[in-house]
């Protein structure tokens, strides 16, 4: 969710009183699973940490070693940066697409909270030409009404050659909904509607054929399904009770698995009439899970392994009330990430975690006084992570804030370990509130798996390309 305030929890907390389940069966999670991931065996060419699985101390900060970055498998490709900067540089999303001349493109917003961007001139959604991804190229830089705060919801649809968002905010902003064509030239996308459309803004989920956005809040029960299939008349079709940060919408487009943010952890809905486009349509509620530990839940993504069903699902931030709203200083419990067996989706069940040494309770003490750990809205946590495929992935790349892009190998779910991390160096900042100088990687990452690289962007430096090496991928 991405809260910018230190104010803001306290509003979050007033708006928590959620809706009642639906009918559905709901489960909380056992709690076998405890512990951080195995970490990675770092090869050659590497800059490994100097201790703690995912942490950056004030010693490495004020030897220099802060400033070479930490690598484990893992080297740059290519960046678009910009040094010294004093606003926010990098936001919450990278998308990839190749269009149907075969030229390959990187989406990200710059948008952590509006208008930080605006003080680096680095406002809106920035379009780069990845022709060479040694060479970023900034082809166009979209300030139509969502794009210059979308949020978390810039989101691409693979198929369509559609990409959309709403404007969003850490509370919500009006839905206004943009939607682009990037299929003929993904350099110099095109603007086919910006309409009001969304009712409120924070998150968003598409379907994978692109016909259908969903403008979510994870605060207020305003999830809105818009067709899009004609994009330049979007038309909202659906609207229900539910709140919901992040969504993924299954590859046949008849579920829905929401992120809940208020009352649980997540929430599988049948959307199948949605999909049919039947007058009035009908969502039903299937399941609900819950968990001990659990902060705030960003998103939660299908995927299958052998044929076998699974999801896997972040959280972000750190609390001191598991289960609550409440985003805390360096909270002793950091949700993180887990995988969710979802072979009964009635009954889905946690059978893995995906998480460091740095969100375990008993390290808490130990890492509270490194540069930026008591950011309320950063800090030693999670944030968002994807994978390259929904069928059979090999890994999936997670950004943790403080600690980097994390990857792990999924090949066995119920025994994930981590494989690679890339920290960035941290650049001097000009302006140091809400935190000093250090790493704010918060986007959800994209994937080249032809040459096994991963983009995401740091909120404080840009934009990064980075390659997978020594044969973990």
């Amino acid at each position: 969710m991405a809260v910018k305030s230190p104010l803001v929890p306290a509003f979050l907390v007033a708006l928590s009183a959620g809706l009642a389940s639906c009918g559905s069966s709901s489960s909380v999670a056992d709690a076998p699973l405890e512990g951080a991931t195995p970490r990675a065996s770092c090869g050659e060419g590497s800059l490994p940490e100097t201790g703690m699985q995912g942490r950056v101390t004030k010693a490495d900060h004020d030897s220099g070693r802060a400033a070479q970055g930490y690598t484990c498998n893992t080297e740059l490709v290519g960046s678009y940066m910009v040094p010294n900067a004093i606003g926010t540089v990098g936001g919450f999303k990278v998308e990839r697409y190749i269009d149907k001349a075969g030229r390959e493109c990187a989406y990200y917003d710059s948008t952590l909270l509006f208008p930080t961007n605006i003080l680096d001139a680095n406002v809106g959604v920035n379009v780069l030409d990845m022709s060479d991804p040694a060479k970023p190229v900034l082809t166009a830089r979209l300030i139509s009404l969502a794009m210059l705060s979308p949020h978390e919801s810039l989101v691409v649809s693979q198929q369509a050659g559609v990409l959309a968002a709403v404007m969003g905010s850490p509370l919500a902003y009006p839905g206004i909904v943009d939607v682009y064509d990037i299929a003929e030239d993904c350099r110099s996308p095109k603007l086919r509607a910006s309409a009001p459309v969304g009712v409120l803004g924070h998150e968003s989920g598409m379907s994978p054929d692109g016909k259908t956005f969903f403008s979510a809040t994870p605060m207020i029960p305003t999830l809105t399904a818009v067709d899009i299939s004609n994009p330049s008349l979007p038309l909202p079709i659906w609207s229900g009770g539910y709140s919901s940060h992040g969504l993924s919408i299954s590859d046949d487009g008849n579920r829905a698995y929401l992120a809940y943010g208020q009352n649980t952890g997540v929430v599988v809905l049948d959307i199948s009439e949605i999909q049919a486009r039947k007058p009035n349509p009908k969502v039903r509620e299937v399941s609900r899970l819950d968990w001990d530990n659990r902060s705030i839940p960003q998103n939660a993504i299908p995927f299958t392994r052998n044929g076998k069903p699974y999801l896997l699902e972040i959280d972000e931030y750190s609390t001191n009330n598991p289960g609550s709203l409440g985003v805390a200083l360096h909270g002793r419990y950091v949700g993180a990430g887990r995988i969710i067996d979802i072979g009964d989706e009635t009954a889905p069940k946690i059978i893995s975690n995906l998480r460091l040494e740095v969100h375990e309770p008993e390290n808490r003490d130990a890492i509270a006084g490194d540069p930026g750990a008591m950011n309320p809205i950063g800090g030693y946590a999670g944030h968002y992570c994807n994978i390259p495929t929904r069928v059979n992935p090999d890994i999936a790349a997670c950004s943790m804030i403080l600690s980097g892009l994390r990857i792990f190998d999924i090949r066995d779910p119920h025994r994930p370990r981590e494989i690679a991390y890339y920290n960035a160096p941290i650049q001097p900042r000009i302006i140091t509130v809400p935190a000093p100088a250090s790493n704010w990687a918060m986007s959800s990452p994209s994937f080249v798996p032809e040459r096994k690289e991963i983009w995401y962007t740091d909120g404080f430096s840009g934009f990064y390309a980075i390659r997978v090496t020594n044969g973990v991928w």
